[in-house]
């Protein structure tokens, strides 16, 4: 067996124990469900209160595509709270497998999870509302989304640093993460309505370029050819960000080990 062989079934052995541990709590991943269509629907309804149909599209691209860029980020940047809650953190991080298999077994079943949780909120949204997408170049949307997804991969695997360096509060500052990119993205509206400041710091979010791309393609049909710019700010970016999580990741555990807070639970 290769090893790139015995690695592959390595991220698949993640892969397969996130998906037990998602049908363990089924039960929550529902709620969490139901809760992302309401909160997509409520903020949709916006636009309908609003009687702009291009407002109302607007708010709905953002609603389903920052939900999936979210359910990725939190999946890669929760495996270690995962793994602490079940008890099994000491024993993963001490097992013979190499970390960037564990993280690329997290990342698999974040982007799956991702795309299940995004088709039934858009659904939802389909059903509720007439969406004319008509205009739309959706070649272009996948093309940013899927070299995007690349970019919130790294920023999820630094972010999945925090709760081994702080036990106590890391799963909050992932949380506070999480919060202030949908802040600074651009999410529901265009980030040039932020302070110049805060401009500045939404031109390091890989959402911000997401999703103003993925507005483009739907609402006006802009060409893959014309998305140039975005998508090589993107590439840049997941070039940089996931050596940078990988490496971020790898000195944080030698230090929890090194420390001790692997045994610890709060």
């Amino acid at each position: 067996m290769t090893t790139l062989t015995r690695e592959f079934r390595a991220s698949f052995a993640f892969v397969e124990r996130n998906f037990y541990l998602s049908r363990r709590y089924w039960g929550w991943e529902i709620a969490f469900l139901v809760y992302s269509a309401a909160g997509a629907l409520s903020v949709s309804l916006i636009g309908a209160d609003q009687g702009s149909p291009a407002l109302i599209l607007t708010l709905i691209i953002g609603a389903v595509f920052w939900n999936y860029l979210s359910v990725i980020f939190s999946w890669i940047a929760e495996t270690i709270a995962i793994e602490r809650w079940e008890g099994t953190l000491e024993y993963t991080m001490m097992a013979p497998v190499r970390r960037v298999s564990q993280l690329m077994g997290s990342v698999f079943f974040a982007i799956a999870w991702g795309l299940i949780h995004t088709a039934v909120v858009l659904t939802a949204l389909v059903l509720f509302f007439g969406i004319d997408l008509s205009r739309a170049d959706f070649i272009t949307a996948i093309a940013l989304m899927g070299v995007g997804s690349l970019s919130i991969i790294g920023v999820g695997m630094m972010a999945a640093a925090l709760p081994l360096l702080w036990v106590e509060r890391g799963d909050q500052m992932v949380f506070v993460i999480n919060s202030l990119l949908l802040l600074i993205s651009g999410v529901y509206y265009s980030v040039t309505i932020l302070p110049t400041w805060m401009q500045a710091i939404s031109a390091l979010s890989p959402a911000t370029y997401i999703l103003d791309g993925v507005r483009q393609a739907l609402i006006e049909g802009v060409p893959v050819t014309s998305m140039g710019g975005y998508l090589l700010i993107l590439a840049v970016m997941a070039c940089i960000f996931i050596p940078l999580g990988i490496f971020v990741f790898s000195r944080a555990e030698r230090y929890a080990k090194r420390t001790g807070k692997l045994k610890r639970v709060g």
